[in-house]
């Protein structure tokens, strides 16, 4: 396979203006996560150049990352509510983003050495499995952002009913349905990529989602000052101030996940809005940082995970150092 052809099935092209290396959602994009070398493109856009070691090495390291968040949390039983199956989730969309990362650098790393030989039919299968892969890490993502922000204004104004409202039952079905919902969209999505109304819902998603969320967050931290006077008055403070840092954890990880996938969104907008600007194009140009943000956000959050919280921390330094142990 040369690389003209590699290219073409990992690159984007929009109207016939090609556009390495990019999740293709419009018109001909291809939806991809990993990287080429950049240069100069047909449009004469120049693509920022960034070796496919550093997406295999981030990508690694993120997918470690989240294997412990999981293991950890389905190791400790502590860590067994629903929250953290929110949580838990969260970490499997962020998975989702690193092993299609990790899986493609491979893949392409193995045709430039001339050590795999696939038909265009396989590279565009591998294609599209990666591509559905992303969509819905990025749709799930959102959905348990949300989800953990209901959870979290749940427990912080309805404190005393929160385990009949949020059983257990309720969080699998609600975990159910989430991914459900991102498999079946992010397949119709891949389906009709070159639907522009397809892309537009994915935008408005992303933007509901974030209002939905902020407004939760906005109401909880106006009233909470108030609301905690009648928890302490039931000798609850203890768990009112849990709930708090449940919902500031929530919103470094919504402000990072904003950081990390605002520029694709925009990306998308531009599309929308105007394909064949010099100034839009001047942006598309920098799609490969875009890809280095999505694979930052997955490795970032564990990160977060561990920080913000006392007993995910502990059981994670467990697991480490058992793991140490065992080598040595």
């Amino acid at each position: 396979m040369n690389d003209s052809l590699l290219r073409h099935h990992f690159g984007i092209t929009h109207m016939d203006h090609s556009v390495q290396h990019s999740y293709t959602i419009d018109t001909n994009i291809t939806f991809t996560s990993n990287v080429t070398l950049g240069d100069m493109n047909a449009t004469g856009i120049s693509q920022i150049m960034i070796p496919q070691e550093l997406f295999l090495v981030l990508g690694l390291i993120s997918l470690v990352e989240n294997i412990l968040v999981v293991v950890a949390i389905i190791k400790n039983r502590n860590l067994h509510s629903p929250m953290y199956y929110f949580i838990c989730c969260l970490a499997v969309s962020d998975m989702l983003v690193s092993v299609s990362n990790v899986v493609e650098t491979l893949f392409m790393l193995l045709m430039e050495q001339g050590l795999l030989l696939v038909t265009a039919q396989m590279l565009q299968h591998l294609d599209n499995v990666i591509d559905i892969m992303i969509c819905s890490s990025v749709v799930s993502s959102l959905s348990f952002l949300c989800t953990i922000a209901a959870d979290r204004y749940i427990t912080i104004f309805y404190a005393l009913r929160y385990h009949s409202i949020m059983t257990t039952r309720r969080a699998v079905a609600i975990i159910a349905v989430v991914w459900l919902t991102s498999i079946t969209s992010s397949s119709l999505f891949i389906v009709h990529h070159t639907n522009s109304a397809v892309i537009a819902c994915f935008v408005s998603f992303f933007g509901v989602a974030l209002v939905f969320t902020a407004a939760l967050y906005l109401h909880m931290f106006i009233l909470a000052h108030v609301h905690s006077r009648r928890i302490r008055a039931l000798h609850k403070s203890r768990r009112q101030a849990t709930s708090m840092k449940g919902a500031i954890t929530l919103t470094i990880l919504l402000g990072v996940f904003i950081i990390c996938w605002g520029p694709f969104f925009l990306h998308l907008i531009l599309i929308l809005i105007c394909p064949t600007n010099p100034y839009c194009q001047c942006y598309f140009g920098h799609f490969n940082l875009f890809l280095i943000l999505f694979i930052c956000n997955s490795l970032i959050d564990p990160l977060i995970y561990a920080y913000r919280s006392q007993e995910l921390r502990k059981t994670l330094k467990e697991i480490v150092f058992c793991s140490w142990c065992i080598v040595m």
